[in-house]
């Protein structure tokens, strides 16, 4: 890839990233404040650059290493850079969010503060991190552990425990999460909205 095409890539890149989060952060107040105020933001985007180090290989990961400890201690979200990260990724207030090395997250997921994308085995050289699929939330302290496939458009409620598959389109609650589809037969929509206080708490 040439030089240009690069910047090109970049740039459109990161005002795709900026895009998706003032879609997402009502509190968001202009393209700026984004920029110079989101710490989900910044560690997207520190990730995205330790992550292209990681898949270099060879002496490069340490230094993708020291990128990852580094934007941790500045915006309090610990991204492995071997996770893969999808498009239009958001992390809303950040803090304390951890996403393991072996992590894959689809394109428009949106994860609040403090979700653990974790491992739930000590063996090295396996995938022992939860995959994710497009447009996924996950309600703030949540956590997805072990080799799970969570399906495309799933709701995760806050402060809840996932350690199975959830289907495409499900919502996830509770320690273990239970999973129900939504619009079960005779409910409301809107009313349904409301059925699951864990996905607002």
């Amino acid at each position: 890839m040439s030089v240009a095409r690069f910047v090109r890539a970049a740039r459109a890149s990161l005002h795709e990233d900026i895009d998706a989060a003032i879609a997402r952060d009502p509190a968001a107040a202009s393209r700026s404040d984004v920029v110079l105020n989101s710490p989900g933001l910044h560690a997207i985007w520190a990730h995205r650059a330790a992550h292209r180090l990681w898949q270099r290989g060879g002496a490069a990961r340490p230094v993708a290493r020291v990128m990852s400890t580094l934007t941790r201690a500045v915006t309090g979200v610990e991204i492995h850079p071997g996770a893969s990260i999808g498009r239009r990724f958001f992390i809303d207030h950040g803090m304390g969010v951890v996403i393991g090395e072996t992590a894959v997250v689809g394109d428009d997921v949106m994860l609040y503060h403090g979700v653990t994308l974790g491992g739930r085995s000590l063996a090295r050289g396996i995938k022992r991190h939860p995959t994710l699929g497009d447009g996924v939330t996950v309600g703030a302290g949540a956590r997805v552990l072990g080799d799970i496939e969570i399906g495309a458009d799933v709701q995760i409620g806050a402060n809840s425990v996932v350690v199975k598959d959830v289907p495409a389109g499900a919502i996830a609650t509770g320690i273990p999460a239970a999973v129900r589809m939504p619009g079960m037969p005779g409910e409301d929509p809107y009313e349904a909205l409301f059925a699951e206080p864990a996905l607002f708490i």
